[in-house]
């Protein structure tokens, strides 16, 4: 039996809570990295997804921590972005021994599914 796949978008409703503001969108969503030149030139160069920022600081901005680290954007089609962190020292993302290997994953959209055989 084959699975039928899910819808690609579904309707934003409004949160239960009152006075939350509603969600429109993914802004962006950020994943580490072990080098951000190698990263870029994936994204941008190979999938076409321009860089539309990069950013590196000394401390974290939010917490006031101190970690340099280097932040960039590519932009999806949709206005939303891809982002990674590369905490400058060599080491990329590691999962969890206890999630199995396909759980954690990145699923882009494209036109067709003749789009992905390429």
């Amino acid at each position: 039996m084959q699975a039928k796949p899910i819808p690609l978008r579904r309707p934003v409703g409004t949160p239960s809570e009152p006075g939350l503001p509603a969600v429109h969108g993914l802004h962006h969503f950020a994943y580490r990295c072990k080098n951000a030149e190698e990263t870029r030139q994936f994204y941008e160069d190979f999938l076409g997804l321009p860089l539309a920022a990069a950013v590196q600081h000394d401390k974290v901005p939010s917490t006031g921590e101190t970690h340099p680290y280097f932040h960039i954007f590519f932009e999806m089609a949709d206005g939303s972005y891809l982002a990674f962190f590369d905490l400058l020292d060599d080491k990329g993302y590691t999962t969890n021994p206890e999630t199995p290997s396909w759980v954690n994953h990145l699923a882009l959209e494209v036109s067709s599914y003749e789009d992905l055989e390429v």
